[in-house]
C-alpha cells in the first residue's frame, strides 16, 4: 500500500511539472521582436532605445509590454561549463542588466532560441541543453520565450516544444512560451498545452499579397498570411493563441494598408508584436499602433478570433464576437482605386456558428462606432454609407443597445 502510494505521488509530481505555466497570455501579447528590421545587427544600446519609446511614444500606455531579442543575441559558443553567454560586444553588460533596464521600465523581457542544435542564423540552439538554457533564462529574469524551428533535422516537433515547456515549469519562473515552427506540424492541434501561441504560418514580409522566395522556403505578405490556414480559428483562447507573426506596420507598406494589417491582425486575435523601428516611426505610424479602440478588439477577453463573413466585389467583410453582446466588424477595399460600401443591414444573417453567437438584428439596434476615425455613424437601423481608399479598412464596434 505504502509502495503504491508512493508512486503515485511521484506521477502526481511528473504531471504537475509537465505543464505550462498557466494564467499567461489571457489575451493576445503586445510587444515589440527585434528580427523585422534589424535581423542579428542588435545591441544593447538599442533595446534600451526601444524601452524608452514604449513611455515616451505612449504604447506601455497603449498596452504593449514585452521586448523581445530575437536570433543573434547570443555569443557563436557556449562558455566552458555549456551555458549560453551574450554576445559581450554586442552586450557587454549581459542579459540580466538588460531585463533589470527594461523591467525598471514597467515592462518585460523576452529572448529567443531555438529547438535545433544552432538557432536559424547559427548561434547555439538548445537541444539537449533546454533544462540548462531554462535555468539561465530564469536566473537574468527573462519573461517571454520565443522557440524557433530551424536545423532540427526528424526530431518531433510537438515532443521538442514538450520538452522545453516542461524545462520553462522546473526552472520555476513564469515564462510566456512562443511556438515558432511556421506551423508546418500543425500546431493549433496540439500546442495549447504546450505553449501560449505558436505560429501558424512562415515568415511575414512587408507587402499587401506577395510571396518572396528563398530557394527552399518563402515569406508571404499580409493577405497570403491571412488565407493560409484553414478551420484553425477554434484553437485560439485565452492563454492559447494563433500566431499570424510580428507586424510589418511602419516597414514601408502605405498608411492605408498598415491599417488594415493592424485591424486584421486584432480581427484574427493574433498577438501584436511589432517588428519596425520605433526611434524613427512616422506619427501616422504610431498613430495606428497605440490606437486603444482597435487594440481593445483585440484584447476582448471572450477571446473569440474573427473570421471572413463576406467576399465580393472587391470587399472583404470580417467579422468578431466580442463581450456583452458586441461585435467588432471590418470592411476591407480589396481593389486599387477608392469604392463606397452601402451595407443593409436587414439583409444579413450575422453570427458566428463556430461559437454560437448571433447578432439579432431584428430584436435589437446596435450603436456603430469607427474605431480608426473614433466617432459615431449612428445605428443599424439605417444602411451603413462610407467611402473607402484602396487598400484601406472601415473597422467598427457594434454596440448592443
Amino acid at each position: 500500500m505504502k509502495k503504491a502510494l508512493f508512486l503515485l505521488l511521484i506521477l502526481a509530481s511528473i504531471n504537475i511539472q509537465s505543464q505550462k505555466f498557466e494564467g499567461l497570455a489571457k489575451t493576445p501579447p503586445l510587444g515589440w521582436n527585434s528580427w523585422n528590421t534589424f535581423a542579428t545587427d542588435i545591441n544593447e544600446q538599442l533595446v534600451k532605445d526601444i524601452a524608452d519609446k514604449f513611455v515616451e511614444l505612449g504604447l506601455k500606455d497603449a498596452g504593449y509590454e514585452y521586448i523581445v531579442l530575437d536570433d543573434g543575441w547570443m555569443a557563436k559558443e557556449r562558455d566552458a561549463n555549456g551555458n549560453l553567454i551574450a554576445d559581450p560586444i554586442k552586450f557587454p553588460n549581459g542579459m540580466k542588466a538588460l531585463a533589470d533596464y527594461i523591467h525598471s521600465k514597467g515592462l518585460k523581457f523576452g529572448l529567443y532560441n531555438c529547438a535545433g542544435s544552432k538557432t536559424c542564423a547559427g548561434y547555439p540552439g538548445s537541444r539537449g541543453y533546454e533544462y540548462q538554457d531554462a535555468r539561465s533564462y530564469s536566473s537574468w529574469n527573462v519573461d517571454f520565450l520565443k522557440y524557433d524551428w530551424c536545423n532540427t533535422g526528424k526530431i518531433n516537433a510537438e515532443s521538442a516544444y514538450i520538452t522545453m515547456r516542461d524545462a520553462l515549469k522546473a526552472a520555476e519562473r513564469p515564462i510566456v512560451f512562443s511556438i515558432c515552427e511556421w506551423g508546418d506540424n500543425q500546431p493549433w492541434k496540439w500546442g495549447k498545452d504546450v505553449g501560449h501561441l505558436w505560429r501558424v504560418t512562415g515568415d511575414i514580409i512587408n507587402c499587401w499579397d506577395c510571396e518572396v522566395g528563398h530557394g527552399s522556403w518563402s515569406s508571404w505578405g499580409i493577405w497570403k498570411i491571412i488565407n493560409m490556414r484553414k478551420d484553425i480559428r477554434k484553437a485560439a483562447g485565452p492563454g492559447h493563441w494563433n500566431d499570424f507573426d510580428m507586424m510589418e506596420v511602419g516597414n514601408g507598406m502605405t498608411d492605408a494598408e498598415d491599417r488594415t494589417h493592424f485591424a486584421m491582425w486584432s480581427m484574427l486575435a493574433s498577438p501584436l508584436i511589432m517588428g519596425n523601428d520605433l526611434r524613427t516611426a512616422s506619427k501616422e505610424t504610431i498613430k495606428t499602433l497605440i490606437n486603444k479602440e482597435v487594440i481593445s478588439v483585440n484584447q476582448d477577453k471572450l477571446g473569440i478570433q474573427g473570421f471572413r463573413f463576406t467576399n465580393e466585389n472587391n470587399t472583404e467583410i470580417w467579422l468578431k464576437p466580442l463581450e456583452n453582446d458586441n461585435w467588432a466588424m471590418t470592411f476591407v477595399n480589396m481593389s486599387d482605386t477608392p469604392m463606397e460600401i452601402n451595407f443593409d443591414w436587414n439583409k444579413h444573417d450575422i453570427g458566428d456558428d463556430v461559437n454560437g453567437k448571433r447578432m439579432d438584428l431584428k430584436n435589437n439596434t446596435f450603436k456603430i462606432r469607427d474605431l480608426f476615425n473614433h466617432k459615431n455613424l449612428g445605428d443599424t437601423s439605417k444602411n451603413l454609407i462610407q467611402k473607402l481608399n484602396s487598400h484601406d479598412v472601415l473597422m467598427i464596434q457594434l454596440n448592443k443597445i
